[in-house]
């Protein structure tokens, strides 16, 4: 079992990412373990090297994944930890 990272706060979602999740079949849940593990779907590594510093430097935190309909969702962690926000790209 891979420990949380960081704490994730206030955890809410867009209704464009809510509905993307039901529409798959996907469970928010899930994403949200990959993310606060560190694994930061598919970002480039540029954007991973600077989660990894982000972890530490308490700043902002940024994973991107594709349901299982291929719909691509991002998780925001703000710098303060205090929420985490899944939402899609274009509700940015």
């Amino acid at each position: 079992m891979t420990l949380a990272r960081f704490p994730l706060g206030r955890l809410v979602a867009t209704p464009g990412a809510l509905r993307a999740l039901a529409e798959a079949g996907d469970s928010p849940a899930s994403f949200l373990r990959r993310h606060v593990v560190g694994d930061w779907g598919e970002l480039g590594q540029e954007d991973r090297q600077e989660n990894e510093r982000s972890v530490f430097a308490d700043c902002r935190l940024l994973s991107a994944y594709a349901t299982s309909t291929g719909i691509r969702i991002w998780i925001i962690t703000e710098a303060d930890r205090s929420s985490t926000c899944i939402l899609l790209p274009e509700e940015y």
